[in-house]
């Protein structure tokens, strides 16, 4: 699939998944959840060394933009990548930095 195939409102939707993405924490988080890995809020921010509220925060823009999905497993909610191509951008962030 070419960008020329896609409509307007999905060009505007990848648009708002990259811009949300766009943010070194979130960045990371995209690396922590590739290869179908799932972590809690708790994880996350161990891994992070950030405030567990503002590990929150980002998951939150990442969730709402439709970057990441979450189910709630008893006590804990789980983080994943809603779409595991997702992972493609991480590794190509990382090849285009070096």
């Amino acid at each position: 699939m070419k960008v020329s195939d896609l409509n307007i409102e999905q060009l505007e939707d990848a648009a708002s998944m990259l811009k949300a993405i766009a943010h070194p924490m979130r960045i990371a988080i995209l690396n922590f959840l590739e290869d179908g890995n799932k972590m809690t809020v708790t994880e996350i921010h161990k891994r992070l060394q950030i405030e567990q509220s503002t590990t929150s925060h980002h998951l939150g823009i990442l969730k709402d933009k439709g970057v990441l999905c979450s189910k709630r497993e008893g006590k804990n909610t789980y983080y994943f990548l809603k779409h595991e191509r997702l992972s493609n951008i991480v590794n190509c962030i990382s090849l285009c930095t070096f």
